[in-house]
């Protein structure tokens, strides 16, 4: 598949530098545009909602890179941050980019990091508004729910997802809702053996009972009952795994 992507940064030989090494060593990029500033770079991001990828210097005129990505939260495409400033790796981390490349740049790093994209991409693709059809195996097995009156057994199966309620947790079976006076995390770790994926602070999911994935930042799963659900950005390649 061809990555549709962008280059942003202000110096135009940086610009010429990346766009021939994307050219000679990554054939499956597809420069569809550059931008030499913010401004520009959200003018164009905003009018080409197919954009994949996006290479991204840090310090511009009139703003930062992590100034466009504030700008625009509900963002669908993957980020390659391109600098020379390895003091900005952690917040490139924070704001969930696919890779981080340091000036002057090693081609084979680049390679990697369009690889990564590009996997990211085909999962991504290939899960999008489409029934799944789990790889997985049956969740077998059964938890244990401590209640004021004693216990509850339930088939593990039976669990679509789980919701942090302070610290209570709510689980959801495909008819009813169970409150539990225990963490998020403690379910977490106690299904840890079987196929759940925290997709998000509140969120914890039955993968088999997962039926959709819609694009978008972190994107969002439908399951089994209709719920649909946000995946948090930092979470989505975490679930993407399960595919």
């Amino acid at each position: 598949m061809k990555l549709k992507a962008i280059i942003v940064e202000d110096e135009a030989d940086s610009r010429e530098i990346l766009s021939n090494y994307l050219t000679k060593y990554c054939p499956t990029v597809q420069l569809v545009g550059e931008a030499a500033s913010i401004a520009d770079a959200r003018r164009f991001i905003e009018t080409n909602s197919t954009l994949d990828l996006v290479f991204l210097d840090v310090e511009m005129p009139f703003g930062t890179g992590f100034d466009l990505l504030d700008e625009l939260p509900d963002r669908t495409f993957e980020t390659v941050f391109v600098t020379a400033y390895n003091q900005y790796a952690m917040d490139a981390l924070n704001s969930h980019a696919a890779y981080y490349l340091m000036k002057p740049i090693n081609i084979d790093e680049l390679v990697k990091a369009v690889a990564y994209v590009s996997e990211i991409r085909k999962k991504e693709d290939a899960l999008a508004d489409k029934v799944l059809k789990s790889r997985l195996n049956k969740v077998e097995g059964k938890i244990t729910l401590p209640q004021q009156d004693g216990f509850q057994i339930l088939n593990v199966a039976d669990i679509l997802y789980c919701k942090a309620d302070d610290n209570y947790t709510e689980i959801y079976l495909e008819n009813k809702k169970i409150l539990v006076s225990k963490t998020l995390k403690y379910f977490e770790e106690a299904l840890s053996e079987f196929t759940f994926a925290r997709i998000h602070k509140s969120y914890l999911v039955n993968v088999n009972e997962v039926i959709k994935y819609r694009k978008g930042k972190g994107g969002s799963v439908v399951v089994s009952n209709g719920k649909e659900i946000l995946v948090s950005a930092s979470k989505k390649r975490d679930l993407l795994a399960y595919f």
